[in-house]
């Protein structure tokens, strides 16, 4: 793994999979801090993940093969504790005369390159983290410092020996890029929703795209719990028959998520609590028990029990409930108030929790 190509795909990778470990406390911490999610937000933030990967790629990869032999012969090659030695290093790494040559010198390109790879971190430190100049250079010379003692230990000694140079000068260039970043922080602000577009307590529309983004919230929170209790059960008790495992993974976190947890609150759903979303009855208040059920059986729960059926018996339940589910898409965007398919049926409009005298929700 040489090549730099390798390194970013992984950082992308791992920043995908870390969004989707973050989406849902990243969700409802946007919702209650700032009132909305805002597109272009959650790609800064996604940006901030995959920066955050590249740094542990670009300076951990790649891993050489570390023998007894290999250890041995660069035994000598893991510490550099003299300040400011890329100075040397360019004076004797440099071939000719002119700027094209200057640019061309390995160890200018390698301190312009520590430079530059804490550029973001000052960036997102100031403009995402609200973080002072003191404090962000502060993080850049502590970020900096844990690479290179993770270098220094050959990653906390879990390799036979150190594989990468610890050096004062990545320190010092690191931070400086650090501190750099603050003073370019102020271009992330050219991005549109950087501020919200209303107060935090400030009612918001209920647009499709909110209700789809509930739904979808609800609908991978039932797959992780129950991808989650199956694992469990099945390390303790063995593994389940068929009914069984349908059970306890499909139907059990969907009657927990989507009908215990309304009945329990306000008659919202998991989902729709991450985004500030509740239905309402034709008062304006929570919804009667019997339209929670009927709403439960028509929408997610529904859903959710047919898979159950499909797993446990395999009577063709599963077209049923792809028809269900496409069904429930299409109604949450189309019809005036995004009420959805289980709303037609059960008489409930979708609010926005902060509203208090508005008991339908307004149109996307």
């Amino acid at each position: 793994m040489t090549d730099p190509t390798v390194s970013a795909i992984i950082a992308v990778f791992a920043g995908f999979v870390l969004a989707g470990v973050l989406a849902v406390p990243y969700i409802a911490a946007s919702y209650r801090r700032r009132g909305e999610l805002g597109l272009w937000r959650v790609l800064l933030v996604f940006g901030f993940l995959v920066y955050a990967m590249s740094l542990w790629t670009y300076t951990l990869l790649p891993i050489p093969q570390t023998t007894a032999a290999w250890c041995a012969e660069h035994a000598s090659s893991h510490l550099q504790l003299r300040p400011f030695q890329f100075l040397a290093d360019i004076r004797r790494e440099q071939t000719g005369a002119g700027l094209r040559a200057f640019l061309r010198n390995p160890a200018v390109q390698q301190a312009v390159f520590n430079v530059v790879l804490f550029v973001p971190l000052g960036m997102f430190a100031r403009h995402l983290f609200r973080r002072g100049f003191v404090a962000t250079v502060a993080i850049g010379f502590a970020v900096s410092l844990f690479i290179e003692c993770t270098q220094l230990t050959g990653v906390w000694f879990l390799f036979e020996c150190p594989y990468r140079l610890a050096d004062v000068d990545d320190l010092l260039t690191n931070t400086l890029g650090a501190a750099v970043g603050f003073g370019l922080a102020p271009l992330l602000r050219l991005l549109p929703g950087n501020e919200p577009s209303a107060p935090p307590g400030t009612p918001r529309p209920v647009t499709a795209r909110r209700r789809l983004l509930g739904m979808a919230v609800d609908l991978v929170s039932v797959v992780l719990l129950g991808t989650t209790v199956g694992i469990v059960t099945t390390l303790l008790a063995g593994e389940p028959n068929a009914v069984v495992l349908a059970l306890i993974s499909t139907l059990f976190p969907a009657v927990l998520l989507l009908f215990v947890i309304p009945v329990a609150g306000n008659g919202a759903s998991f989902g729709q609590r991450i985004v500030l979303l509740r239905p309402a009855g034709p008062d304006g208040g929570k919804p009667a028990l019997w339209r929670m059920i009927v709403r439960f059986l028509a929408g997610s729960g529904g859903y959710f029990t047919l898979l159950t059926l499909a797993s446990a018996v395999n009577g063709g339940f599963e077209p049923l409930a792809n028809l269900l589910f496409f069904v429930s898409g299409i109604l949450a965007i189309r019809p005036q108030g995004h009420k959805g398919l289980s709303g037609l049926i059960a008489g409930l409009e979708v609010v926005d929790v902060r509203a208090v005298d508005v008991p339908a929700a307004t149109a996307a």
